[in-house]
């Protein structure tokens, strides 16, 4: 299992579908995950700071976790099958711990909020990298698959990303 740390938001320029950037410590791995608008607009509102007037579902949850002195220890993303890919939320609350199935997008939402450890599984980024995305028809979302002839460009082109690539994501 190796700790990552969200790098960025980027725009597939073929289908104009967020991308979630995962990245190690060392950039040495990188795991871009298709999600929707909705998702990202969740991830950008945290990652730049911005304050709405009424909490969004990420903000509530983590207000009901502080609440009920529940602590968010980290995220795991677990596992990609079909081209789909899980991930697990781990609470703990006094003696008690319990691992919530949840979406990437949404669990990587509430680790931003709560200042959880990102994880993935070595086995995931194995899976990503020799995925047959290639004969299937869509994009890698947490859902759907595109060529893996893509997915190395993408692959390679991120891993060379630096934050300075960034522009701030449009919501």
């Amino acid at each position: 299992m190796l700790e990552m740390r969200v790098f960025g938001l980027a725009i597939d320029p073929l289908t104009n579908a967020p991308i979630v950037i995962l990245k190690d410590a060392e950039d040495k791995n990188v795991l871009p995950i298709w999600i929707g608008p909705l998702e990202a607009s969740a991830i950008a509102t945290e990652l730049e700071k911005i304050q709405l007037a009424r909490p969004m579902t990420h903000d509530l949850l983590k207000d009901i976790f502080k609440s009920m002195c529940v602590i968010v220890s980290k995220v795991v993303i677990t596992d990609i099958e079909d081209n789909v890919y899980y991930a697990v939320i781990h609470l703990a609350h006094g003696n008690n711990h319990y691992a919530i199935d949840a979406r990437p997008s949404d669990a990587i939402a509430v680790a931003l909020r709560t200042n959880a450890q990102i994880f993935v599984e070595n086995k995931v980024l194995e899976k990503s990298k020799n995925s047959d995305m290639g004969k299937q028809a869509g994009h890698t979302r947490e859902g759907a698959g595109k060529g893996s002839d893509r997915q190395a460009d993408w692959l390679e082109m991120l891993e060379n990303l630096s934050p300075e690539n960034f522009g701030k994501y449009k919501m």
